[in-house]
């Protein structure tokens, strides 16, 4: 399955990226030698770069981007290595752009001269859905440094009304260096011991927290010490992520697109913490904050996904809608709008308590824009929904709509009469919430939630009463502390002075925890006829607290500080040794400091035996059973004694060369590997060797292509034909639906990358690409 001139499309394709311009060099003379060399790599990830430098001197320097087969991009995938000039804070001053795909003149590898200065650089992938793929570059003068690094911190996380942190907070430690770079950057939480900086802090222990940081670059520069405090609480009980939808409206022509323009609504909810934030993201941009409807009056093709976020932090699977807006035809003829009147009548046929008039308009011709009402002859406004009348007496709605062409139609209008009519007293309960003991007493407090209806002129007010106290007004749940018996009564009134009886909940509150938790410790371990532990020791730390809990266990080695327990603690180190340890509930309550002291020794057999080896050849093999382009040839070594120390391996008789990853072997010919391995106590295995022949391969670049006759994701048949794409891949084979994406939207995305370049290279049909894409969206790849 080879098509020559589809592949001779494909390389015009991808040299007409929009916005993309390849400043690489051409064959031929190369220019002298710039003072520096910086190096990019890329594979077929779209979200990141494989490689790449993040410091530099300033000055002129030679940039390589080589993004080819030889760097692991075996699907042919387009990246580029471009530099920032309009984000704040970064240099503008370096105009690079490199285009490189490893079928291109120059195999992938691309190189270009610039002129660095001191300070920061933003570099990125400008193709559409690799906007994973993005770094800085620090440059510095050059000179002595004598400046300590820059350093701060910022504190994120759901946050309730009083600014306190719900359930956990994330601290972000930022740092920056313009001379030698940051070496490192270190934090302690509470006061306690320095600890390396490695990613956000999540502190999720409940009470008053400070987290101090500071830097060092690489002169030996420290920052001053910078902090940052807070508090953490309790979060709701919430595991479940909002519920989210969207909904397309518009004016459709006969083949379904939308005339003029779309409008997205999304809804969202959750019956838990409650919908914190919704987000959307219009074909393959930003996300940004769902504030209103999303009206879409671009004419084309267009891609929507949305997600949701709630108070808890849960957030909802990304949803996905697609649609086409296509151009309104001319239109002259104004809209036909009605109005109707409901709700619930007399004998006289007047309106109890309330009336709805809803307007309805429709147009064929270019569609409906606007829709207006005055009510008892005030301003026409907007008629977003039906209009609820509640006023006692006659009332008279005019109505008119205008299309989006410009004609407005003639005004109409509803009379009707509101009349009040409300006897039914309101429907009033209470519930009790909080944490309880066995015998049914709330720990600590208990909150009362008061919940009113009324079918008829509505709820009023909510009162309540607590202990016999004058009643008042309910407006949020009572959290009621004082311990003892107690008890809630509460009534309701609607907007028609009906109030309802006095209901009441009864309950008693207790003192919350004062007891600290118990801990104990054990050392478990190889023990010798002296009762030392021989080679280590492993020390297990258990708390338990039948009140509020165990909130956290911590230990101190030898006198050092104390630090926070998480697994059991493994001492290696030989000679005598002392593990202090303590526990803290969530009531705050702390624990007597315990301690077991042992002795590790060395252990008394020396390692003898050299270590075991073995290796594997692997790659595409032809009938012959020779490696098709390329060999790779991977070793392993284990020893049960000192351990493995060093692995080497040569090839055709060459030197040995220390062994750190798979060797991968492209020279045409047989080919000869040797290797072996020695471990920590000296002992060198025994010489072993692996033979094979790389010859060159047919030129299909599938030569094992997935030639199902249609175009399938996941088990969902589009009914597409899987073509050839013209280098002996077919569709199947660049969707890759067995390659490793880091989510589902990275696989669709990439999808739709696929399809675009195929549709604009006359293979797919639009048709048959949105085909290909829902059934992406559809499947659970990447989830």
């Amino acid at each position: 399955m080879r098509f020559r001139y589809a592949l001779a499309g494909f390389f015009l394709l991808v040299s007409m990226v929009p916005g993309v311009a390849a400043i690489a060099s051409p064959p031929g003379p190369r220019a002298a030698a710039a003072v520096q060399t910086l190096t990019w790599t890329a594979d077929d990830d779209i979200t990141r770069y494989l490689s790449f430098p993040t410091q530099a001197v300033a000055g002129e320097t030679t940039i390589v981007f080589e993004n080819s087969e030889a760097t692991g991009n075996d699907m042919f995938m387009s990246h580029t290595l471009t530099f920032d000039t309009s984000a704040e804070g970064y240099n503008h001053d370096v105009n690079l752009n490199i285009l490189a795909n490893p079928l291109d003149a120059n195999n992938g590898r691309h190189t270009a001269t610039v002129t660095l200065t001191p300070g920061k650089y933003r570099y990125f992938c400008s193709l559409p859905g690799h906007s994973g793929m993005v770094g800085e570059l620090i440059v510095t003068n050059g000179g002595p440094d004598v400046t300590a690094p820059t350093v701060g911190a910022q504190v994120s996380g759901t946050r309730d009304t009083n600014g306190n942190y719900v359930g956990s907070a994330t601290v972000t430690v930022t740092a920056s260096d313009a001379q030698s770079g940051v070496s490192t950057v270190e934090y302690r939480l509470d006061g306690g011991a320095w600890t390396p900086y490695t990613a956000p802090v999540v502190v999720s222990a409940l009470g008053a927290h400070t987290v101090g940081y500071r830097a060092t670059d690489n002169a030996g520069n420290v920052s001053p010490e910078g902090t940052s405090t807070f508090t953490v609480v309790a979060p709701p009980s919430d595991t479940t992520p909002p519920t989210v939808n969207a909904n397309v409206t518009g004016t459709r022509d006969a083949n379904g697109n939308y005339v003029g323009s779309a409008t997205v609504t999304v809804t969202a909810s959750d019956s838990g913490s409650g919908v914190a934030s919704v987000q959307y993201q219009l074909d393959g941009g930003a996300w940004t904050a769902y504030t209103a409807p999303v009206v879409v009056s671009s004419l084309g093709a267009h891609m929507f996904h949305y997600r949701a976020t709630d108070n808890a932090g849960n957030v909802s699977p990304e949803g996905m809608a697609s649609f086409t807006v296509v151009a309104p035809p001319s239109d002259t003829t104004p809209p036909t709008v009605n109005a109707t009147v409901s709700g619930n009548r007399d004998g006289s046929g007047n309106y109890v308590g309330s009336a709805t008039v809803t307007v309805t308009a429709s147009d064929s011709g270019s569609g409906v824009s606007t829709v207006e009402y005055s009510l008892d002859n005030g301003a026409f406004v907007a008629y977003t929904a039906p209009v609820v009348v509640s006023t006692v007496g006659a009332h008279t709605l005019r109505y008119r709509a205008t299309d989006n062409a410009g004609n407005t139609s003639p005004v109409g209008s509803v009379s009707f009469t509101v009349v009040a009519q409300d006897t039914t007293a309101p429907t009033v309960s209470a519930s009790v919430a909080g944490e309880r003991d066995g015998s049914g007493n709330y720990v600590g407090s208990a909150t009362v939630t008061v919940t009113a209806s009324d079918s008829g002129a509505g709820v009023s007010t909510v009162e309540y009463s607590l202990d016999n106290a004058a009643f008042a007004r309910y407006t949020v749940p009572v959290v009621v502390t004082g311990p003892g018996a107690h008890t809630l009564r509460y009534r309701a009134t609607d907007n028609a002075g009906n109030t309802s009886p006095v209901g009441s909940v009864s309950f008693t509150v207790v003192a919350q925890d004062t007891t600290a938790p118990t801990v104990t410790a054990t050392v478990s371990g190889n023990r010798d006829a002296g009762g030392n532990y021989v080679a280590s020791a492993t020390v297990t730390v258990t708390a338990s607290d039948s009140g509020s809990g165990v909130a956290s266990v911590q230990y101190s080695l030898d006198n050092g500080a104390f630090v926070t327990y998480t697994a059991p603690v493994v001492v290696t180190a030989l000679g005598a040794h002392t593990v202090r340890y303590r526990a803290t509930d969530n009531a705050g309550n702390t624990s007597a400091t315990g301690s077991v002291s042992f002795t590790v020794v060395a252990p008394p057999v020396e390692d003898t035996t050299a270590p075991e080896t073995a290796a594997t050849v692997t790659g595409n093999r032809d009938a012959n059973g020779a490696y098709l382009d390329r060999a790779t040839v991977t070793v392993t070594a284990t020893d049960n004694g000192s351990g493995v120390k060093t692995v080497e391996y040569a090839v055709d008789g060459g030197g040995w060369t220390l062994y750190t990853a798979a060797v991968i072997v492209t020279a045409r010919g047989a080919h000869t590997v040797r290797y072996r391995a020695t471990d920590n106590a000296g002992n060198v295995a025994a010489e072993k060797s692996v033979t094979f022949t790389v010859v060159e391969p047919s030129g299909d670049a599938c030569p094992n292509s997935d030639d199902r006759p249609t175009v399938v994701i996941d088990g969902f048949d589009t009914g597409v034909a899987n073509v050839d794409t013209g280098n002996g891949c077919t569709i199947n084979d660049l969707i890759a639906e067995r390659a490793s994406y880091p989510d589902h939207a990275a696989f669709v995305r990439h999808v739709e990358a696929v399809t675009g370049t195929l549709v604009t290279n006359g293979v797919l049909t639009r048709r048959e690409q949105g085909a290909i894409v829902r059934a992406a969206a559809r499947s659970s790849i990447g989830t």
